[in-house]
């Protein structure tokens, strides 16, 4: 029992160390990515379509969602204490700076992660690959490059769309509550609206985009022969990818609050 909890730790070990690895290797290939690889460039396009327009549908509603949720909820509970302008910093740091960019994340890696992870998976088992590096193609320049792009490009476009969105959505819902003039209410959000909370909102979809997209590509690295390997490959990068999103949420959300009590932010 000793030893296989050994080997289990050795090994966990020995993936995390590849992982940082692999971004290494892909953050050097963007580069040549830019400058040299005109090839991939419809690879970066399609999973741009695929990852950021595909999803604006089910964001829309997700964001509508959140949006009234917040102003159901909250409307009557502040009006109840004479309150009603702390909906504004309500509805900013629930849709903008904490669900929003961990919602698109969840929604790409629902969409994306699994996609990504069994699609290189399969072309691993159908000895794509191989094919590649025999005629002197870099699969990672070629293969992750375009969809870590691609993927950390559409998390932080869909996650501006989300935040803008629900935002406007939720002034509809206002309409029914407490009817206001359109231009008092974005004034308020405007007003409320703080430089710090964009960017954190930014840093987040930025870093989560970046960690399911390594995630992905590496478990769809990782099998070797069988191609019930593939489908294994996508469950594996779904469930890293979500607990390594949730872990960096976590950690930039205590940084902020950290810094905004000391005043730096």
């Amino acid at each position: 029992m000793i030893k296989k909890v050994g080997m289990s730790v050795r090994d966990k070990f020995s993936s995390g160390v590849y992982t940082i690895g692999f971004f290494g290797k892909t953050i050097r290939g963007l580069g040549r990515f830019f400058h040299h690889n005109r090839t991939s460039s419809k690879i970066l396009i399609m999973q741009i379509l695929f990852t950021f327009v595909e999803a604006l549908g089910i964001s829309s509603l997700l964001a509508m969602g959140i949006g009234a949720a917040v102003n159901v909820l909250g409307l009557p509970i502040l009006s109840s204490f004479s309150q009603e302008q702390l909906i504004y910093p309500l509805l900013i740091t629930i849709i903008t700076r904490e669900l929003g960019p961990l919602l698109t994340a969840f929604i790409i890696i629902a969409r994306s992660a699994t996609a990504i992870a069994t699609e290189v998976a399969g072309m691993v088992i159908s000895h794509e690959i191989e094919a590649y590096i025999a005629v002197g193609i870099d699969p990672v320049e070629h293969i992750a490059v375009p969809r870590f792009l691609g993927v950390t490009a559409s998390l932080f476009l869909l996650n501006i769309y989300f935040s803008i969105f629900g935002l406007a959505a939720s002034f509809l819902i206002v309409q029914v509550l407490s009817p206001m003039s359109a231009a008092d209410y974005f004034n308020n959000i405007l007003q409320t609206l703080q430089i710090s909370d964009i960017l954190v909102s930014v840093l987040k979809s930025i870093v989560f985009g970046m960690i399911l997209a390594i995630l992905a590509i590496v478990q769809g690295f990782s099998v070797e022969r069988a191609s019930t390997e593939i489908p294994q490959a996508g469950l594996r990068a779904v469930g890293r990818a979500f607990a390594w999103c949730i872990t960096a949420d976590i950690l930039i959300s205590a940084l902020y609050y950290m810094l905004n009590e000391g005043g730096s932010i």
